[in-house]
């Protein structure tokens, strides 16, 4: 049984399968050439920060609830790691072009 995090976070690729695979290949072309893609990153990168938010608060949101906060902000650090393995430029949504 994997961790709840990895759980989540397979559960967000599976239902966002074809927007995550997009914005893959967005993130690659952005990884070799920041100024030219970085507008073309931040308008689908705005979608993908969403996403990750919603699944994000699903993961936490009941931990929250019921007096585990030192526990949720551990399993939002694990969840966002993962989103980072998978997207390492994630960070970058929302800088602006030079």
């Amino acid at each position: 049984m994997a961790a709840k995090f990895k759980e989540y976070f397979d559960l967000m690729l599976k239902d966002h399968k074809e927007i995550f695979e997009n914005f893959k290949d967005i993130h690659d072309h952005y990884t070799m050439e920041p100024a030219k893609y970085q507008k073309q990153f931040n308008d689908y990168g705005k979608e993908i920060l969403e996403i990750v938010q919603d699944y994000e608060n699903r993961l936490c949101g009941k931990s929250e609830g019921s007096g585990f906060g030192r526990y949720t902000v551990q399993l939002s650090d694990k969840f966002r790691a993962e989103v980072k393995k998978y997207i390492p430029k994630i960070n970058s949504i929302g800088l602006q072009p030079a």
